[in-house]
This record gives C-alpha cells, structure tokens and sequence, in this order.
C-alpha cells in the first residue's frame, strides 16, 4: 500500500493545512482544505513526502502494538467472557451480558464488547480475535491525532504528536489490551477532531454538521464509559463558542445540536434498557437496584470521586494513601501513575502556556490557540479528576491523557521553533527539553530494570539540547537540526524504553500496568501484573500459573476434568455451573464455551440473584453445578448484597461436596426433588 493509499484511507486530514503568515511573521491559523489545483501542483513531491510520513508512523505502531499480542491470552477474562457469550447471543450482545444465558451484565455499558464480539463472530474465539481490535484503535487514534494537529501546525507537528502518543507506555499497554479504554480514547480523539473542524468551517449549515459528529462520538464515548467522555466536554464546548466563525447566537445554536447529537447516541440503549420490564433482560452488573443510571451516577459516577462505591471490595474514602492510591494534585507524578503518562506532561504544560502567549494577539477564530484551549483544557480537567478521585482508581485510566499530551507538544513546539527569533519561543523550546530530561532521568531513577547509562543519557541530552536551544537561531540549518533531534531523543527515550517493556510481556487480570515492575498496584504481583495467561489460553496462554486461583481481579483456567464434568449434557441446563463473582465465572465460562451464573457480578455483592431466586432455578433444574471461590481475601465489602455468602452458606448445607480434579464443586442436579 502507497503512502497516498494509506494516507486516504485515514482521510481525516485532507490537503495539507496552507497556513497564511500575519504581517509581523506569525501564523494566524487560517487553514483552507481547497483541492490540489495547478497553481499548487509544485507541493506535490512534499506532500508525497508527508504521506510518507504518515505511512511509515501508522506502520510502525501496528508493527509495534502487534508484537507478541496472543501472549496476554484472555486479558482481562472478565470482559472476554462477555465478548464469548456476546458472539453467541444476540440478546447478550446488546446487553453486554457476561454469560450468554443473561444473567447479569459487566458493569459498564457495551459499546466496546459490541466491537470484540463481532470480531470474534467473524473470526472465532480466540485472543488475537479480542485484541487485534485494540490495536487497530490505537492506530486509528494516532492517525486522527496527527490529522487534527497536522491541520493546524503543519506534518511535522503532526507526526510529533501521534509519535508521543503511540510510545506512551499506558498507550501501548490499553491499545494492546480489552477494557474499554481504548474505544474511549479513540471516540474522544475523534471528537476533538471533529469539533476543530467545525471551529474552522464557515458555512454555518457545515460547521453544525461537524459539531454533530462531534456529539456523536461523543455519545457512544457514554456508551464505552459512561461519565468519563464528559471529562473532555467542557473544553471542546468553550472552544466552539468562543472560536467558531458565526456569530454568538448561531454558534448557541450549533451547540446546542451537538448537545443534543450527543444525547440521542448515548441515551438510545440507555431509554431501552431502562424502560424494558427487570424480567426481559439481565440484571444490570454494579448497580444495587437493577438501574442503568444508578450505576452510571453511583458505582461509576460520584461514588468514583469520593469513594462510596456501594459495593466495591476493598474501596471506601481514601483521602491520603489507601488501596487506590494516594490523592493530591501530584498524583499522575507519583510512582505508581508517573511512569505510565506522565514522561512529557511537564513538557506539555510549558509548551502549552508558551503557546498561549504567543497566539495571545491573534484572532478569536484563531486554529491553533482553539487546539491549545481544546488539548490543554482537557488535560487540566482530566488530570485534575483523576487526582481528587478517592474511588476506585487504576493505573491504566491514565490513557485518556496521552492524546492531550501529544497535541500539545506538537503544536506548543511547532509555534516555539516558528518564533525561536523571539525570546519567548528560545526560552520556551529550553524549557521543554531540559523538563523533557530532567523529568525521565527522574522516573528512570525509579527502577532497576534498566541501566544506568540510559537515565544519566536522557538527563545530558535533555540538558545540552535545552541550552543549545537557547542560542538556536544563530546556529545553522544542519546544527539546528542536530539539537532538534537531541532534544526528541531525550523526550522520547524513557517512554520507548516502558513501551518496549510493555509489549515484552504479557498482561492479564482486571488491574495491569506498563513498565518495568515497581511493586505497585492494588491487589497484584510485581508491576501490578496478575501472572501469565491461564494454562490453555489461546495464542500464547501456555504459562505457568503461579498459583492463581482466581477470585475478585482475575480468572483461573478450569482443569480438564472441571471442564468434562461441566459440558457433560450441557444442553439440559441454562447454566452448566454457577459461581461467586464475575471473575471466578469468566474462567469457568471461557474454559467450556458455556454460560455460567456470575452470583453477585463482578464483587460478588450485586443482588442477583437473590437466594429465593437462586433457590427457585435449583428447583428448576437450570444449574448444575456451583463452584465456591474465594473472593477477596479478606477485603473490606463497602455495603452491597450479601446473597453471594448467603447462597453458599445454603448450597454447602443442602448438597454434597464432591471433588473434580483438584476443584470442590456442588451438583445441583437433584435440586427439585431436594
């Protein structure tokens, strides 16, 4: 494939952005998307070469987010499990059941299942079926990254930017791995995109479109993860009411169709689920009542901020330390969250401020200070949230910054380097370096896995490319070039060194980190790593287990003879076993292909089902065999249903133990005569 094919087929940045200089030198950020014509036939050859540029990028991210992905086997079985009886089920599919049979969804909505699933329908059950769609997110985002940043600041500041995000190490972690957080940043990438597009549109009708595309991705963003997408709304909001080309009342107007765009994509399967009788569809996993939207504004919604979670294991308030990390504004710096995002945030921070300043003269409908207020301001609020949160809070979450970060480092150096005459563009670009270096010898320091000659490397270049810079604009076209170069090597060598750990191992389990292994991570072994895929996983899972059996954050591989015993005339029962907790249930359900009950979803302390309704489908034949399961070791339950302990407490009464293999099961075979 060319580099035009390629570069086509992202089609999202159009010809290359034609950027009209201002009278004192300066950019003012009007584009024009206007076709090739023959007065501009002359830029051909370097709009192959920026082709070229974009192909060798989108190239080498797929080549590098592919390495050894079958090694991670199921990932996160919790939601491989959903996508398998998703490929099965129709019903599930639309529900983001765990288990075909619908007993329960995952606790989030199912946009992101609804991909996976219809790649495993297309290509069968087996994890590059699961995770090939990831990666293919995680090129796109890099694509429609350059594209937006290209647009205004030129290819180079494009290819910066995408180049920053695909080595961000949590980048490479979530692109290669199947939670949801991939499509989300995708989604938002893409809404950002489109609302710079309707920024610089001017016709009206035109400009409205896009701000409805914008809603759009940003609805189905809900549909990925709920109230996180919002976290990016309040600056693209801003940014077409105080940037777009139409006047206040129009621009109002247009807003307010992007608004509405965005609830009607994210609230379309909310109104279905919420207004179809409880008994047509399954119960809804992480709520307490069987709602929707009190998950969505509970579980994952304000219980996230400050903590109650009613539910959750192991979570409660947590001002200071705690199981989810310490709060406080530097808690994307600390040693758990530092070497995951925040390499160049420092970077971006100075590019940002410097890059205001200098458009700080220019007109309202100005591109490039719209890209600052739309990258900046989602990297303030999202990293703001983060840090007060005293939820539930993992490691990974940190993947919706590394877009942010990318932008604004592209376009804060392409306006630094095209103003390097002034003091401020000089000061600016040796900030950025010497932050750069100074910033990644300091999260190098903070492992052993690598030698000490790459931190004291990165510190040197970031520092020497950082007072060159200072004094760039006496130095020649070849030496200017050189410091450059330093410079990127610096920002850039510490982040390739996690992302090349990243894709070295394999990663499985509801909490995973990128990097060497530190030690940190809830409820994880070295590195916030859950072992090596279960025994018999597909494409790679051929690791030892390292005594895991399972329980709240990852799922165990049934042995042969569990397996036997549960698909042994499968056909008569709705559930061939049921189990405490969506983890335990996955493995079991992964295992044999079969739907299996998750008794109390994800923590085991949902109220589905009830022990008079368990007991009822025991008397009715539907399950056959239960299999107890620790949980979580003793973890504090923050409220919730007990009915998971109260069913086994009944079933450990009423039934036989009998051992399959090495596993304790219950057969509930005799339940109606029981």
């Amino acid at each position: 494939m060319t580099g035009r094919s390629l570069f086509a087929l992202v089609g999202l940045a159009g010809p290359d952005a034609a950027v009209e200089p201002a009278a004192d030198g300066s950019t003012s950020g009007t584009t024009s998307a206007a076709p090739l014509t023959p007065a501009t036939r002359a830029s051909a050859p370097t709009q192959a070469r920026d082709h070229a540029g974009l192909a060798a990028l989108l190239l080498a991210t797929i080549v590098i987010y592919l390495i050894d992905l079958g090694a991670s086997g199921w990932a996160n079985a919790f939601y491989s499990a959903a996508v398998q009886a998703g490929s099965t089920s129709w019903s599930a599919f639309f529900f983001g059941s765990l288990d075909a049979a619908n007993s329960i969804t995952v606790d989030k909505p199912p946009a992101s299942l609804w991909v996976m699933a219809l790649s495993v329908r297309l290509f069968g059950l087996h994890s590059w079926a699961i995770l090939v769609p990831q990666v293919l997110m995680g090129v796109a985002t890099v694509g429609v990254l350059y594209a937006t940043v290209r647009r205004a600041a030129g290819t180079r500041a494009g290819l910066i930017a995408g180049s920053v995000l695909a080595l961000t190490p949590v980048a490479a972690l979530m692109f290669r791995f199947n939670n949801p957080d991939a499509l989300l940043t995708l989604l938002m990438t893409l809404a950002a995109w489109a609302t710079l597009r309707a920024v610089e549109t001017v016709r009206f009708a035109a400009a409205v479109r896009w701000m409805v595309l914008a809603g759009v991705f940003l609805g189905f963003g809900f549909l990925t993860k709920t109230l996180q997408v919002l976290l990016v709304v309040p600056a693209l909001g801003l940014v077409w009411l105080i940037a777009a080309r139409s006047t206040l009342g129009r621009r109002l107007l247009g807003g307010l169709a992007g608004i509405g765009a965005m609830v009607v994509a994210g609230g379309w399967w909310v109104a279905i689920v919420e207004l179809m009788p409880a008994s047509a569809r399954p119960y809804i996993g992480g709520s307490q009542n069987n709602s929707f939207l009190e998950l969505t504004f509970g579980y994952n919604g304000l219980g996230r901020l400050n903590g109650e979670e009613t539910g959750s294991v192991g979570g409660g308030p947590r001002n200071v330390g705690g199981r989810w990390g310490e709060t406080g504004l530097f808690r994307m710096f600390d040693s758990a969250n530092g070497g995951q995002i925040s390499w160049l945030i420092p970077t971006a921070l100075i590019l940002l401020v410097v890059g205001l300043w200098l458009r700080g003269r220019a007109g309202r409908t100005d591109l490039r200070r719209a890209g600052y207020l739309v990258w900046g301001g989602w990297l303030l609020i999202t990293m703001a949230t983060f840090s007060v949160m005293a939820g539930i809070f993992h490691e990974y979450y940190t993947v919706a910054l590394a877009p942010s970060v990318g932008a604004l480092i592209g376009l804060g150096g392409a306006d630094a380097w095209e103003r390097r005459s002034g003091w401020l563009g000089r000061i600016g670009l040796a900030l950025a370096a010497i932050a750069a270096g100074v910033w990644g010898y300091t999260l190098l320091a903070r492992t052993t896995e690598y030698p000490e000659v790459l931190r004291y490397t990165v510190l040197t270049l970031g520092l020497f490319s950082g007072f060159a810079l200072l004094s760039v604009h006496w130095l020649g076209r070849a030496l200017a070039s050189t410091v450059v170069a330093t410079a990127l090597v610096a920002g850039s060598a510490g982040p390739a060194a996690y992302t090349l750990t990243t894709i070295s191992e394999s990663h499985s389990g509801s909490i995973v980190t990128a990097g060497p292994r530190t030690g940190t991570g809830f409820g994880a072994g070295p590195g916030g790593r859950m072992g090596p895929p279960p025994p018999g996983a597909p494409n790679g899972g051929t690791g030892t287990q390292r005594g895991r059996t399972g329980g709240l954050l990852d799922a165990a591989a049934p042995g042969s003879e569990v397996v036997a015993a549960l698909t042994e005339n499968a056909d008569a029962y709705t559930w061939v076993a049921a189990t405490v907790g969506s983890q335990n249930a996955a493995g079991l359900q992964l295992g044999t292909q079969l739907p299996v009950m998750a008794i109390g979803g994800f923590n085991g302390s949902d109220p589905s089902p009830t022990l008079e309704q368990f007991q009822q489908y025991v008397a009715e034949g539907r399950i056959h065999w239960f299999v107890p399961g620790g949980m979580g070791g003793g973890l504090r339950q923050n409220g919730g249903a007990r009915s998971g302990s109260e069913i086994s407490a009944w079933v450990e009464e009423h039934f036989t133990a009998t051992t399959v293999g090495s596993t304790t099961m219950y057969d509930l075979s005799r339940g109606a005569s029981a």
